[in-house]
């Protein structure tokens, strides 16, 4: 059985300790702001193909978007190495607030950036540069996010404080989806290409001091404080290499089944739903705020449970469901292309999505100890992420592009699913050797 560190009750003057839910709420709303940075690109992609990556046809300029969509995950690893190693130098507190700042110099020169028709083959340069900046801010998130929360946890109940991380990724989708469908049905087509789509990154570059203000209040974690006042000379990434290279593989392709689900199902929904099915716009982010309010609502129960149940048992039937599912789902969508089955579909979406994101993120962080924690999880998480995520969109376009087969999005999730269950697999035979450090 995992050894859980449990929070004193009492601080160093012998005065009672209050509960953790200032330190959770403050990196939930910091956590939403992130992803929504992010999501909000994937939701544009099609008038972003438009404006800076013109090409003859609408095909390749959707391509050359998505595949910039990847692109900023290629900095997501880097980041993860560099934010994931200050977080376990420097601590949690210091590394979420870095990478909020970093989050808002990409959406601040998204914003504002000129389009092609401006200033030529600079301005998808700049776009790209943009995408880094925020790839590699997002690659520290999720590692110092989920560390502050699982190290702020009241006793035994990890994977329901853990599981606000996936909550508010769920949040994040509401809030982009949100403003994405009310942007699409309050101004025209026109209107929403020419200048419509910058309020969407101008609300979340508006809101980011807010989110940094909240984050520099917080305070740092009891497990982090305690770890620093050892004064150990500390190489996360080495430490994590060499201690535990089979736990970090393990990891990375946990995440594989979840991030294939999650990406084809949510993030790359909105642009399937219009390019394939000819669903209105707005009715495709409705759709995905449906996935979103799901995710949001339903994951902390699923974190829940996994304290009760076990992490392992509930993260593979939710495993098993989404590769089961993810063909009937995609053949409803196409045998009846409405914007009524879209929104019953990824109501059913999010709550697998929930499934799964919910118990990950405990799970993870139970793998490594808390000097390396901060690292472990950025690298699993983003590596997974990257591989597995990133380039989804890119490769289930081209899929259908090059086989003209509408289900080809289905087969990918499928094949991560598998992956994912035979890592869960390992990690079950390596618990019950005694093979695992988290602490």
């Amino acid at each position: 059985m995992l050894v859980e560190t449990r929070p004193t009750s009492h601080d160093s003057l012998g005065r009672r300790a209050r509960g953790p839910w200032k330190e959770l709420f403050a990196a939930s709303i910091g956590n939403a702001l992130e992803f929504y940075d992010l999501l909000i690109y994937g939701y544009f992609s099609v008038v972003i193909g438009k404006l800076f990556f013109p090409a003859a046809d609408s095909a390749t300029s959707l391509l050359l978007s998505v595949g910039t969509f990847g692109i900023s995950y290629l900095a997501r690893p880097f980041g993860a190495i560099v934010l994931g190693a200050y977080t376990d130098r420097a601590g949690r507190k210091a590394s979420l607030t870095l990478s909020i700042s970093i989050m808002m110099i990409g959406t601040a020169i998204i914003t504002f950036a000129p389009t092609y028709a401006q200033v030529g083959i600079v301005s998808p340069l700049i776009v790209i540069t943009a995408r880094l900046l925020q790839g590699f801010s997002t690659g520290g998130e999720f590692g110092a996010a989920t560390a502050f929360m699982v190290e702020h946890s009241s006793p035994g109940r990890r994977g329901f404080f853990a599981s606000w991380q996936s909550s508010t990724q769920g949040l994040a989708t509401v809030v982009a989806a949100g403003v994405s469908a009310l942007l699409s049905a309050m101004l025209t087509e026109g209107q929403l290409t020419d200048w419509g789509w910058r309020l969407a990154f101008g609300f979340g570059l508006m809101i980011g001091p807010v989110g940094m203000y909240i984050r520099n209040q917080i305070d740092e974690t009891p497990e982090f404080r305690e770890v620093a006042a050892a004064r150990e000379t500390r190489t996360p990434l080495r430490d994590l290499i060499a201690g535990d290279s089979s736990g970090l593989l393990l990891g990375i392709c946990i995440i594989a089944g979840i991030t294939g689900f999650n990406y084809v199902h949510k993030l790359y929904m909105p642009t399937y739903s219009t390019t394939q099915l000819q669903i209105p716009q707005t009715s495709s982010f409705v759709g995905a705020m449906i996935t979103g309010l799901t995710l949001m609502i339903a994951a902390p129960i699923f974190g829940g449970l996994s304290d009760r149940f076990g992490r392992v048992r509930i993260l593979a039937i939710a495993l098993a469901a989404a590769g089961a599912t993810s063909y009937p789902l995609f053949w409803v969508l196409n045998a009846f292309p409405s914007a009524g089955t879209l929104l019953g579909v990824q109501a059913v979406v999010g709550l697998l999505i929930a499934a799964s994101l919910g118990p990950a993120p405990a799970l993870l962080s139970e793998i490594f100890p808390t000097k390396i924690r901060g690292s472990g999880l950025a690298v699993s998480y983003n590596v997974s992420v990257t591989l597995f995520g990133g380039f989804a969109p890119l490769i289930v376009t081209a899929l259908i592009s090059v086989t003209g087969n509408k289900m080809a999005p289905s087969f990918y999730v499928i094949a991560t699913s598998v992956l994912s269950l035979i890592a869960i697999s390992c990690l079950s035979r390596r618990r019950r050797s005694g093979r695992h450090i988290g602490k």
